[in-house]
Order: C-alpha cells, then structure tokens, then sequence
C-alpha cells in the first residue's frame, strides 16, 4: 500500500508540475510544449485508473470488482495506452519539422494547425478504444474470476464464453497499428533528425537539437520496453500471473513516474521556468 501511495503522490505531484508550469509561463506555449503538455494529461488517466483502485483493494483487503467499475478502469487504461503512443507520434513530428526544416516551421506549425493534431491524437484514440469495448460488451460473460492486478481488454474477454475472433482481431489490429506507426514514425524522424544535426555545423543548435530528441527517444524507450514485455506476457499462455502483474503493473507505474521527471530534468527551458515559479514562491519578496 505505502509502495502504490508513494508512487501515486509521485506521480500526481511530477505531472501537475509540469502541466501547470506550462499552462502558466508564456514563453512555453510554443507547438511543441503544447503537444507535450498532452503527455501528463494522458499520464494521470492511467495512474488514477490503476492505482486508487489498487489502493482500495489493499485497504478494504478485498480482490474484488464491480463489473462496470472493472469495464470502467479498462477503458481508461487503454485510452491511456493508445494515447501515448499517438502522443509520441505527434511530438516526433513536430521535431521534425522543427529541426529538418526550420524555416518552414512556423508556417506549418501554426495554431490552428497544431489544435488538429491535438483533436486527431484525442479523438483516434477514443474511436479505437470506444469500437474495442462495444465489441466486447455485446458478447454475454460467464464468468467473474480475473488473475491481472487490473481490468483490461483481453482479461475482460477470459471472463465470455462465446466466440471472441473479432475481438482478437480488432485487438491485435489496433496494437500493431499503433507499435508499428509509432515505430516506423519515431525511427525514420529521429534518423533524418540525426543527418540533420551531423550536417549542421553550429555545434549549439546541434547540441540542442540532440538533447531534445534523446529526451523523446528515452519516454519512447521506456514506453516500448513496459508496452512489449506486457504483450508478451499475455501472448503466451504459459507465462506466470505473476509476470503478468508485474509487467502491466510497470507499464502503468513507470512511464507515468518518469516522464516528468526525464522531460523536467533534460528539458532545459521547462527545468529552468520550474526553478523560477519554485523560487517565486519560497521568496519572501
């Protein structure tokens, strides 16, 4: 309990931070803190959907669920899982642009066009995951015993007993969808990012451009590693219920805790306005 506690209060208080530090200084409503400031929104969905609950379970001693409250957590947790990938997806291309055409920037991203990418990387995520639960919640359940530490897609589909194909397929459907996107997307901007900043020979904005991409490659990184060692764990039937606790778990705990913290540390111009809010308020004057 004291473990999922302290995670949550973490992972509250690194998000809002860097959310409300955006939303407040000015001179970060640029495109590419406004794509950011998405990342701890979607941040926090999926800790609150896991956590508390986790917390409540531990309290109360209970390891049951309501079933519209477990239908409930899985939805949120995959609005979650979509929504970061889609999320890193858009801020590898706002990179790109930003570092392998520079002068074309501010003409392509501009406000109007930002908000579409914005509405885009919101609203595809919540159609994949709204047509995922309708075809899960058209299918009559049978039983009510699920073995993961949370409420997710296919542990929902272990508890109908009638055909669940369509389900299988929209499921691994939307998964490589998204991996292979995102993927494909973030390795062929960050190479053309990486010929860019070798042919540009002002050592400042190379060492710049680099420090901002190795921040987007580490959440990247972390996410592809949580997000594959829990797929696999469902993947094959005979892996322990305890490998696959730990590893959703860590996919819920571990991008949400980081992420903050990588972008807070690495980014220089959010690390240097949170410094200046902080001390704005610890100064008497």
């Amino acid at each position: 309990f004291i473990f999922a506690m302290l995670s949550y209060c973490l992972i509250i208080f690194c998000n809002l931070v860097i959310l409300l530090t955006i939303t407040i200084e000015k001179h970060l409503h640029e495109p590419m803190y406004l794509l950011l400031i998405n990342l701890p929104i979607n941040d926090l969905i999926g800790s609150t959907a896991f956590l508390p609950q986790l917390m409540n379970e531990i309290l109360s001693d209970s390891r049951s669920i309501s079933y519209p409250a477990c239908v409930t957590q899985a939805f949120f947790i995959h609005i979650y899982a979509g929504g970061t990938s889609l999320i890193l997806i858009a801020m590898a291309y706002d990179r790109y642009i930003a570092i392998c055409l520079p002068l074309r920037y501010n003409t392509i991203m501009t406000n109007n066009f930002l908000m579409k990418i914005i509405i885009l990387v919101w609203f595809s995520d919540l159609i994949m995951i709204v047509v995922l639960f309708y075809l899960l919640l058209r299918i009559p359940r049978c039983r009510s015993f699920i073995s993961n530490a949370y409420c997710d897609n296919p542990t929902l589909l272990r508890l109908v007993c009638a055909d669940t194909s369509i389900n299988n397929i929209y499921g691994l459907f939307i998964t490589a969808l998204l991996q292979g996107v995102s993927l494909v997307t973030v390795i062929y901007t960050y190479l053309q990012i990486l010929l860019t900043c070798l042919r540009n020979k002002r050592s400042d904005a190379k060492s710049k451009a680099i420090q901002t991409c190795v921040t987007h490659l580490a959440v990247f990184i972390i996410l592809e590693i949580t997000g594959v060692f829990t797929i696999l764990a469902y993947r094959f039937e005979k892996a322990s219920p305890f490998l696959r606790q730990m590893f959703g778990a860590s996919s819920l705990i571990i991008p949400p805790a980081l992420n903050p913290i990588i972008y807070g540390l690495k980014t220089k111009e959010i690390r240097s306005k949170i410094a200046l809010i902080f001390s704005r308020k610890v100064s008497p004057f």
